[in-house]
């Protein structure tokens, strides 16, 4: 069974990816921003927090397609394993 499959029978689904997606970047900024303020290390230790929480968003951006594609074909996909890697499902399967 894959990853996706498991996520998406847990009630996970291609929007709570993309949001999370989107909050990472907003967090990005936000921890970016408190770091430059709130401590004394300088620009590089801001960088560092606002990279750190920035590097969630393409991982939530990916799982929010692998989701979505697996939504779109999801009535095909019932009780056969999920294809990977540009294999193609035929209309006929």
């Amino acid at each position: 069974m894959t990853i996706v499959r498991k996520l998406h029978e847990a009630g996970v689904t291609s929007e709570h990816a993309y949001a999370a997606a989107f909050g990472s970047v907003g967090l990005s900024l936000v921890s970016w921003l408190a770091s430059m303020k709130a401590e004394q290390a300088g620009v590089e230790r801001a960088d560092r927090w606002g990279i750190f929480v920035g590097e969630w968003a393409p991982t939530f951006f990916g799982l929010g397609l692998a989701l979505a594609t697996y939504e779109r074909d999801e009535p095909a996909a019932v009780g056969t394993d999920t294809p990977w890697f540009g294999e193609q499902r035929s209309k006929a399967d």
